[in-house]
């Protein structure tokens, strides 16, 4: 299951993702979106590592790869959505060849995960990434540059990735975009104090960093790499 922001993203993206599907990490969690029914009438497996609503096989993605297969029943994929999972994997070098592995020669992958996030453990949390971690995670990949995005936990809130990935600007423009005037003087005005270092005299840090994730599509395009089992 994913939240709203991922919801958004694929169907910002949706012309990408074509069946069939496999979502990772699928559990619903009571906060958490329903992803499968964005593509209805196609085939779509939901796969965690515990029993529970929206879980239709339970998989453990650092396994061999064999049993791993064996449970899919052989099964290849053309999507497979990985949202929100990756820093919960105490091995995530060996869950993402098991992921590739998985992928038909021209599928894509939609991962997310967290640049800056407060701890969360289901049943722990390891992990923090930036892109090109991610494509160190998944060298047999080709990621799509133009549709990386960097999102925070403000529904909508989607920006490019750039030099500011740690640090996000507040810019009046774009909730001045969103019809929201009032707060678009607020984002001007603080914007201007941490010029003037309102930031630094408060917290004795130059910036602050807002809980952010990475979006990023990657498409199979390479043999697969060499397996660890």
């Amino acid at each position: 299951m994913g939240f709203k922001n991922h919801e958004l993203y694929i169907q910002q993206n949706k012309k990408q993702f074509k069946g069939s599907f496999l979502e990772i990490g699928a559990r619903d969690y009571g906060s958490t979106v329903n992803l499968r029914c964005l593509f209805p009438n196609e085939s779509y497996v939901g796969v965690d590592m515990s029993p529970g609503k929206g879980v239709d096989l339970v998989v453990d993605f650092t396994s061999p790869f064999d049993q791993i297969d064996a449970t899919l029943g052989g099964k290849r994929f053309n999507t497979i959505f990985c949202l929100s999972v990756l820093e919960h994997c105490d091995q995530p070098f060996l869950m993402a060849e098991n992921i590739t592995r998985l992928l038909e020669p021209n599928g894509c992958l939609y991962v997310s995960v967290p640049h800056a996030w407060k701890f969360h453990g289901y049943p722990s949390d390891y992990w923090r990434f930036t892109p090109e971690g991610v494509k160190k995670l998944f060298p047999d990949l080709l990621f799509d540059e133009s549709a990386a995005r960097l999102t925070t936990d403000v529904v909508d809130d989607f920006r490019m990735i750039d030099e500011d990935l740690s640090r996000i600007r507040l810019k009046g423009s774009w909730f001045r975009k969103r019809g929201q005037v009032l707060r678009s003087f607020s984002a001007d005005l603080l914007t201007l104090l941490g010029y003037v270092g309102l930031f630094r005299w408060l917290t004795q840090h130059r910036y602050l960093i807002p809980p952010t994730t990475i979006e990023m599509i990657g498409y199979r395009n390479k043999p697969a790499v060499a397996t660890y089992d």
